[in-house]
């Protein structure tokens, strides 16, 4: 038997995917924080800590159901206790970015809040930032900017297709429910409060070009490229407005909702990077943290085949796992008629789901990662791929409609997984789950070079229809997480991030 170890996943197989290890496997600083709430830690790594754990992939210390919120998630408490509550500021800020899903992009008619937005109540001490009729570019000292309760829309709504903040909102986000699924796991884990502070600077369709720090508008009508610059505008106005109130603030997380507009984008991963290493900068010298900002990068699964953009997002938690992490896919959502935007439920369900991402990852400081592959083995017709899995057993989500039907019959019977050589595509004839692995049987013996095993990568032309309307590429692997959504009451496994490898040789 063959096989590929983790290290080699890290940096070695990166040049098949057209993403270039260009950058190496560097790690950023340890973020570090004042500790409020809780008991020793035990073996969890710090926030943003150590690489994923090789060999078995379920972690020690699973949570548990927690409360009405459902599990605090996965994540290694270790033999000492549960890992302490990390609150280092009074108010926790939250930056959104990306493109149309970042910015709530509805079903029905932008600009309006009817059937838009559900999240119009602030059940806890979540806020955000009114900035009133300022318009841009919008002055940090402007007196009438204040502090108001978290509600949805976000921010003020766009009317125009492009627009940028100040008014740049279609319809629902995830942070209403991101910051009050956070603060409801806070409260179930025995803290007092959590309070989260949170903004949007996405700009509806945009590639990545638009949101990074340095970003021009190519003309003078030309209204985008406000994102990178409106987060420290915001970050100036919070910090004055918290001093005021005699409250710290501190931005602990950046959620990166985007991807579609970048699927062809071979520099994808080392300008998400950038864009991670410039807020860290940027963002500490205004408000005086020491903790860096997590990245929380959300993998897109609308755009093209084998999309650069999607590989990046699961890639960059694998190269730089102190920086960054995947939530994991959005293909298990509910979807709008269009196959690319979510409904207003399927928001909230991503916003639940980076809540508990950032809830493992910044809070409790345990080394989270996503269901994802770590190694590759080979033997006969059989390949086999190893998971990280967050909470054991895997599990086959026979509810969803199986892919690959219709273009690609040769896959019918993967449940999602592709396989292909060197003379097109190969045929799978089974796929079977065996602890931490799934097993891929191939209709023919494999070629002795040149195999590439990948998962929910390609589309089939048409979406997924049942149980509900869906996106063209998806898997059924999942976890057995209990976790279930506050604001939802829906239950969310982690399912298995889209990825491409390569197979060792015969």
């Amino acid at each position: 038997m063959l096989c590929f170890s983790l290290d080699y996943l890290r940096c070695g197989w990166t040049a098949a995917l057209l993403l270039a290890c260009n950058y190496g496997c560097a790690e950023g600083s340890t973020p570090t924080g004042t500790v409020n709430t809780g008991g020793t830690a035990g073996g969890g790594a710090s926030a943003g800590g150590s690489t994923a754990t090789a060999g078995n992939s379920s972690m020690a210390g699973n949570s548990a159901q927690a409360g009405s919120s459902g599990s605090a998630g996965s994540g290694s408490a270790g033999a000492g206790g549960e890992s302490p509550i990390n609150i280092p500021w009074s108010w926790a800020g939250i930056v959104g970015t990306g493109q149309s899903l970042a910015v709530g992009e509805p079903a029905g008619t932008r600009g309006t809040v009817d059937g838009t937005v559900k999240s119009t109540t602030q059940p806890f001490q979540n806020m955000k930032l009114s900035t009133g009729n300022a318009a841009w570019p919008v002055d940090p000292n402007d007196p009438t900017l204040a502090m108001v309760p978290l509600v949805e829309p976000v921010g003020r709504l766009a009317s125009n297709y492009p627009s940028s903040w100040p008014t740049n909102i279609s319809g629902e986000t995830p942070h209403s429910a991101m910051a009050n699924q956070l603060t409801t796991l806070v409260q179930a884990a025995g803290g007092e409060d959590y309070i989260s502070v949170h903004g949007e600077v996405g700009e509806n369709g945009q590639c990545l070009s638009f949101l990074v720090k340095g970003a021009m508008p190519t003309g003078p009508m030309d209204v985008r490229a406000h994102a990178y610059e409106a987060t420290l505008i915001e970050a100036r106005a919070i910090t004055r407005l918290a001093q005021a109130a005699g409250k710290t603030y501190g931005v602990g997380a950046i959620t990166v909702t985007h991807g579609e507009c970048d699927a062809g984008n071979s520099s994808y991963a080392a300008q998400l990077h950038q864009l991670w290493s410039d807020y860290k900068t940027d963002l500490s010298a205004i408000t005086g943290q020491t903790q860096a900002p997590l990245l929380i990068v959300s993998q897109m699964n609308s755009g093209g085949d084998r999309a650069a953009s999607a590989l990046a997002q699961w890639k960059i938690g694998v190269d730089y796992p102190a920086d960054a992490v995947c939530s994991g896919p959005k293909y298990q959502y509910r979807y709008a008629p269009d196959n690319t935007h979510l409904v207003v439920e399927g928001y909230q369900q991503l916003g639940e789901k980076y809540a508990q991402v950032y809830y493992e990852r910044v809070v409790r400081g345990r080394d989270w990662h996503p269901l994802e592959p770590i190694d590759v083995q080979r033997d006969g017709r059989v390949i086999r791929v190893v998971f990280h899995v967050p909470v054991a057993p895997l599990a086959w989500e026979d509810t969803l409609q199986a892919p690959h039907q219709t273009m690609h019959p040769e896959w019918s019977m993967g449940k999602g997984f592709e396989v292909r050589g060197g003379a097109g595509n190969i045929e799978i004839s089974s796929v079977e789950i065996a602890g931490d692995a799934v097993n891929i049987t191939c209709a023919a013996d494999l070629p002795a070079s040149g195999v590439i095993v990948g998962y929910a990568l390609t589309g089939d032309g048409v979406a997924m229809s049942m149980p509900f309307t869906g996106t063209t590429h998806w898997g059924q692997l999942r976890d057995s997480d209990p976790f279930v959504g506050s604001s939802t009451q829906k239950p969310q496994a982690n399912f298995a991030v889209a990825f491409e490898l390569p197979v060792p040789n015969g």
